[in-house]
């Protein structure tokens, strides 16, 4: 094979405005060829999520090379590397991918397989799209961060706060933390919001603009066992600090973008913990291969009706203005569930 074939993609070279056509361009770049354990994807479906949006407004000018962004992908197996174990070309695959390497808003996809998994069998690629950033974030930070049980019966009595419950990881973490067997409390701020975390699972809806520990007593919660915040971690650091339960503990997956005071939770003996799913690939870290098999559990997961997709609409074909327009949503803040486009023109 030739290596000088071409592939379609979306990328930029500095941070713009969105109303700007170079924030995000159509270009062309060279095709990649796998090797080791990377696995070449054809791009069916990608969703964007608030990472896209942090990284393409955080990028100094200067360079060379344009920046892809693109962090939720469903496609095929277009060819393996040599040292691939995992699957073969025809498998079709959903994932997140690397913060440190090229992201998928292109025709072929490079990834590392050990960080893929075998596409739910009952979706299709956009709803496929629209779950590997979310749900790892929302697994790794109930299970591994927050040490939240598997077993039901050990959860019966505990509640958690999901703040931003209708959003990408709230969508997933609500169906999760019930699945679990845990009292949910979502907010949302606006009705169709409190109506789809409701449908998901939240057995109660509160709402994040307005007094969270008063709201809480008001439902009969003088505190709660755990918090995951998934928005203005600054905004919500007091609702949290009068809302967590002694020895309670906190997840956070959004930068403060300032100093937090974290004397406050000293005499509570909180825990507060980050969470970015990321991390694995970005350190290489031993446990790396658990994303491949936390996919795949999740596929289980979907295919007998357990877990549902979180895709709140879909966009094709996948090129620049698009992209720009979806960026301009997440930016909003209040979008509902994931975006998902699919389909590059050829």
């Amino acid at each position: 094979m030739s290596n000088h074939q071409t592939m379609k993609a979306v990328g930029f070279y500095r941070s713009l405005p969105l109303s700007d056509p170079e924030s995000l361009m159509d270009i062309e770049i060279e095709k990649p060829i796998p090797t080791g354990r990377d696995i070449l994807v054809e791009v069916k479906a990608i969703s964007v999520n608030p990472a896209d949006v942090r990284t393409r407004s955080r990028k100094i000018g200067g360079e060379n090379t344009p920046t892809i962004l693109g962090w939720d992908v469903a496609g095929v197996v277009e060819q393996i590397g040599p040292d691939c174990t995992l699957f073969k070309p025809g498998d079709e695959v959903y994932y997140a991918g690397s913060l440190t390497r090229p992201g998928a808003n292109s025709e072929y996809h490079l990834v590392d397989e050990q960080i893929v998994g075998k596409k739910p069998n009952s979706l299709d690629f956009a709803q496929a799209a629209a779950l590997p950033l979310t749900f790892l974030t929302a697994w790794e930070a109930l299970y591994e961060r927050l040490g939240i049980s598997h077993n039901e019966q050990e959860n019966q009595n505990k509640t958690i706060l999901i703040i931003g419950a209708a959003g990408g990881v709230g969508s997933i973490a609500t169906q999760l933390a019930k699945l679990a067997g845990m009292t949910v409390i979502g907010t949302s701020s606006r009705v169709e919001s409190s109506q789809w975390a409701k449908d998901l699972g939240a057995d109660f809806i509160i709402n994040h603009k307005e007094d969270i520990a008063l709201q809480l007593k008001e439902i009969g919660f003088e505190v709660v066992d755990y918090i995951f915040c998934l928005n203005d971690t600054a905004g919500h650091w007091k609702s949290m600090v009068n809302s967590i339960a002694p020895q309670g503990k906190i997840c956070l997956i959004v930068p403060a973008e300032k100093p937090l005071d974290m004397d406050v939770f000293l005499f509570k003996s909180v825990t507060v913990v980050w969470e970015l799913m990321f991390t694995k690939s970005m350190y290489q870290t031993k446990d790396m291969i658990e994303q491949h098999n936390l996919l795949n559990e999740l596929a289980n997961l979907i295919d007998t009706g357990k877990v549902k997709t979180t895709i709140g609409e879909r966009i094709q074909p996948i090129h620049a203005a698009n992209l720009r327009l979806v960026h301009e949503k997440i930016g909003t803040g209040s979008t509902i569930g994931k975006i998902v486009l699919e389909n590059f023109v050829k």
